[in-house]
C-alpha cells in the first residue's frame, strides 16, 4: 500500500493515518534531499534509522518498456518484520513522500525446487508464492549472457528459513506495485542457508533481461543475496549457493566466470550511455553504478566464488565464437583443460556439411564454404562431456564480404572547452561479422594522436564508443575504424571530425517565455561566448523546423546576446518545446549548440472549491498568492490539482491569484463571505 505523510512539528514526516501491519518498508520522495525511515514493530519497539535508498542504481535500463513513477526518486525495500508504524526524516530538498508498506507473512509450505540434470536446486516462482497476477508486461531477452551482476538487497540478515521466501515475495510486490517495474528486478536470489530462488519470469535457463543494474542489464544475470553485507560476512552457504549458480548460469552462456568482459553502458550515473568500461564475468553492482552494493564483505568474496564457480564440475567450453568473411567461417573457443574436441556444421535439414577435431585446450577451425550454397548454417564445437557450444551462421559461395556500415559521428563537430556542451562525440558504427576493432584519431598529415580502442574484440552489430575532445587540439580531424575479421583482410571506415574551441557555453533566459504581448517574458535572449572572431548565426526551431532567424553576423571574441522578441514573430508560436541553435564558424569549421526552451503563453486557472475550509485548484504548477481578510499566504504548487490552505478561522473574502513559470497570470479567483 502506498501511504501519504505530513510533516509534524518536529519536522519528521508520518502517515496521515493508521496503517495497517506490514512486513516490508521504503520511501519515494521528490526532491534531491536525504531521507531516512524507521519503523515501529508489533511489539511497539522503534527500530534503527535506515537509510531509504542504499542502493539508487537497482532499475531498469534506460528506455526498457518498464519504468519507476519518474517524477520520484525510488527508494530500497527493506524487511522489517511484522510492523505497524513509519517515521521519515529528510535532509535537503524534500518536496513530497510516500511510504510504500508490504504485507508478505511468512510461509509455511514446504518449498518446491527445480533441479534438471547439471541444474542446482532452485526454488520456483510458485514456490516461494510469486503474485503472477501483478506482473505488468512479459519477459524480454538478451541476444546472450555475457556476465552475472551480483547485488546484496539491503535488509537484515537474522531472517529465519520461513521468513526468507516471504523476503522474496515482499520484493517482487515492492518493485511492482511501488517501483512500477514489470516484475521483480533480480534474475535469481539466495537465502542465507544456502537456497536459490528463481526471481524475474521467463525462464531460468533463458537470457531474461532484468531490472537490477540500470544500464547494464540487458546481457547481465543479477543474482541478489538477501540481507547487507557492508560489515557482515556471508555465510558459507551463500557463498557456496551463488558459485553453484554461476558455475551452471554461466556454462549455460559459455563464459569463464574468472574472465573479463567488455560492455557498452546503456546509461548509468557512473557511466553515461555509450561508455566502453571493462567487467569481470563475476561482477559487483558498485562495478556498473555508484553504489556501495553488494557491500564491503561481500564484494571482496566475489574473486574466490568466481573461481570456485570455474572448477565446479566438469570441462567447459569458453568463449565459442563463428566468424565469417566471405567463403571462409572460422569457429574458435577455449576449453577448461586439454581435450579432444570437434567442430560438425550442418545445413538447415539437419544435414553434416563438414567437420573437423583436434585435441587442445583450445579449438581453432576454419570451414571454406565456397563449395556450398548460400544459407543459414548451424555449427556446434564439442568438448569430452562438456556442455555444447552451438550456434548459426551466414556462409556459402555467395555470402556478402565483411563490412563497416553506417559509421558516423554526433555531432561531427565539437567545442570542447569544459562547458559541459560538445565537448565529445559519438562515435558509431555496425560489424558484418565479428571482427577484432582498432579506433584511432588521425590530424590532417595522417598521424595519429588518439587511440580510442586497440585490437577490441568485437560481435557483428551496431556499436557506440565516446570521442573525448579535451585531448585534441583546433583542428580537423579523421576517426578511423579498421575492423579485421577471421579472414585477415581488414575493412576500414572513416568519418570526419572538427574540433573547434571557439563556441563557449550557450544559455537561453528565461528557459520558459511567454511572447503574449502582456510585458512579462515577452523577450527572450540567448547568451553565448566566443572565444574568437566568427561567422555567427542564431536559429529558432520546433521540433526540427525553422520558426526564426535571429542573428546573422561578424562578431569579435567576447560574450554575446542575441534577443528574440517573441511577440513579433511571423504567425502564432505554438507553445511547447523549443530550441536556440548557435552556430559559429571559424576557420576550422562551423560548432553548433542547441539549447533547450519553452514557450507558454496560457495563463494558469485558479478556482475556489466551495465547502468548508479553504480549498484552490489551479490547472497548472504556479507560485499561489492567497490573501485572506488582508494577510498574504505564499504556496508554491509543483504539480496541478487541489491544495487546502490552512486557515483557523472564518473569513470573509479571499482572492488567489496564480503565477507560472513564464510569468503568465491568472485572472484573481474571489471568494466573499465564506466560513
Amino acid at each position: 500500500m502506498s501511504v501519504a505523510l505530513e510533516e509534524r512539528a518536529d519536522g519528521t514526516f508520518v502517515p496521515r493515518s493508521r496503517v495497517r501491519p506490514f512486513t516490508v518498508a521504503g520511501v519515494r520522495w521528490r526532491g534531491s534531499g536525504r531521507v531516512e525511515f524507521r519503523t515501529r514493530s508489533s511489539a511497539g519497539r522503534w527500530g534503527a534509522w535506515r537509510l531509504a535508498s542504499p542502493e539508487p542504481e537497482d532499475g531498469p535500463d534506460p528506455g526498457a518498456h518498464e519504468g519507476s513513477r519518474r517524477r520520484w526518486r525510488v527508494g530500497n525495500p527493506w524487511w522489517v518484520g511484522t510492523s505497524d508504524g513509519i517515521e521519515v526524516r529528510v535532509r535537503g530538498q524534500v518536496a513530497a513522500a510516500r511510504a510504500e508498506l508490504v504485507w508478505s507473512p511468512a510461509i509455511h509450505a514446504p518449498l518446491r525446487s527445480l533441479a534438471a540434470t547439471g541444474t542446482p536446486a532452485i526454488v520456483p516462482r510458485a514456490g516461494w508464492g510469486a503474485d503472477e497476477s501483478i506482473r505488468r508486461n512479459g519477459p524480454t531477452y538478451a541476444p546472450e549472457i555475457r556476465f552475472v551482476v551480483v547485488h546484496h538487497t539491503a535488509g537484515t540478515n537474522d531472517y529465519t528459513r520461513a521468513e526468507a521466501p516471504a523476503i522474496v515475495r515482499g520484493i517482487e510486490l515492492y518493485h511492482v506495485r511501488s517501483n512500477g517495474w514489470n516484475d521483480i528486478g533480480y534474475n535469481f536470489l539466495v537465502d542465507r542457508f544456502g537456497t536459490i530462488y528463481e526471481g524475474r519470469f521467463g525462464g531460468i535457463d533463458r537470457n531474461v533481461v532484468g531490472a537490477h543494474a540500470l544500464g547494464f542489464n540487458t546481457g547481465s544475470v543479477g543474482i541478489a543475496v538477501l540481507g547487507s553485507y557492508g560489515s557482515t560476512a556471508p555465510s558459507r552457504a551463500a557463498q557456496d549457493a551463488v558459485a553453484r549458480l554461476i558455475a551452471w548460469r554461466l556454462d549455460l552462456a559459455h563464459v569463464d566466470p574468472t574472465s573479463s568482459v567488455s560492455v557498452v553502458s546503456g546509461g548509468s550515473e557512473r557511466y553515461p550511455s555509450g561508455t566502453t568500461v571493462q567487467l569481470r564475468a563475476v561482477s559487483g553492482h558498485r562495478d556498473t553504478g555508484s553504489t556501495e552494493c553488494p557491500g564491503d564483505q561481500l564484494y571482496g568474496r566475489l574473486a574466490a566464488i568466481a573461481a570456485q564457480a570455474r572448477a565446479l564440475g566438469g570441462p567447459k567450453i569458453f568463449e565459442p565464437v563463428a566468424d565469417a568473411s566471405g567463403p571462409l567461417v572460422r569457429l574458435r573457443a577455449r576449453l577448461s583443460s586439454s581435450l579432444p574436441w570437434t567442430v560438425t556444421i550442418a545445413s538447415a535439414s539437419g544435414a553434416e556439411v563438414a567437420s573437423g577435431s583436434g585435441v587442445g585446450g583450445s579449438v581453432d577451425w576454419t570451414w571454406d564454404s565456397s563449395t556450398s550454397p548460400s544459407d543459414t548454417y548451424t555449427w556446434t564445437i564439442s568438448a569430452g562431456s562438456a556442455l555444447p557450444a552451438t550456434g548459426v551462421v551466414r556462409a556459402g559461395a555467395a555470402a556478402a564480404p565483411f563490412a563497416i556500415v553506417d559509421a558516423t559521428l554526433e555531432p561531427d563537430a565539437i567545442s570542447p572547452n569544459a562547458d559541459g556542451q560538445a565537448d565529445s562525440a559519438g562515435l558509431a558504427y555496425r560489424l558484418t561479422a565479428r571482427a577484432s576493432v582498432t579506433v584511432q584519431v588521425l590530424d590532417s598529415s595522417g598521424a595519429v594522436v588518439l587511440t580510442l580502442a586497440d585490437g577490441v574484440a568485437t560481435t557483428a552489430g551496431p556499436h557506440t564508443l565516446l570521442v573525448p575532445g579535451d585531448q585534441l587540439p583546433d583542428g580537423t580531424y579523421s576517426v578511423v575504424v579498421t575492423a579485421t575479421p577471421a579472414s585477415g583482410v581488414p575493412a576500414v571506415s572513416a568519418v570526419r571530425l572538427a574540433v573547434s574551441r571557439t563556441l563557449g557555453l550557450v544559455t537561453v533566459s528565461p528557459p520558459t517565455f511567454s511572447p503574449n504581448g502582456d510585458g512579462r517574458n515577452d523577450e527572450l535572449e540567448v547568451g553565448f561566448t566566443l572565444a574568437g572572431p566568427a561567422n555567427t548565426r542564431v536559429r529558432i526551431q520546433r521540433d526540427g523546423r525553422w520558426v526564426a532567424t535571429t542573428l546573422v553576423a561578424d562578431l569579435p571574441s567576447g560574450t554575446h546576446t542575441a534577443t528574440w522578441d517573441g511577440t513579433r514573430s511571423t504567425g502564432t508560436l505554438r507553445d511547447g518545446a523549443y530550441t536556440a541553435i548557435v552556430e559559429a564558424t571559424d576557420a576550422v569549421g562551423t560548432i553548433s549548440f542547441a539549447a533547450p526552451f519553452a514557450v507558454d503563453t496560457i495563463a494558469p486557472r485558479v478556482r475556489i472549491l466551495a465547502g468548508r475550509g479553504l480549498r484552490i485548484e489551479v490547472s497548472e504548477p504556479a507560485s499561489v498568492l492567497v490573501k485572506v481578510d488582508g494577510a498574504s499566504i505564499r504556496r508554491q504548487l509543483r504539480r496541478p490539482g487541489v491544495v487546502r490552505v490552512p486557515w483557523p478561522a472564518a473569513f470573509r473574502r479571499v482572492t488567489v491569484v496564480a503565477t507560472d513559470a513564464a510569468g503568465n497570470r491568472s485572472v484573481p479567483a474571489v471568494r466573499v463571505r465564506g466560513g
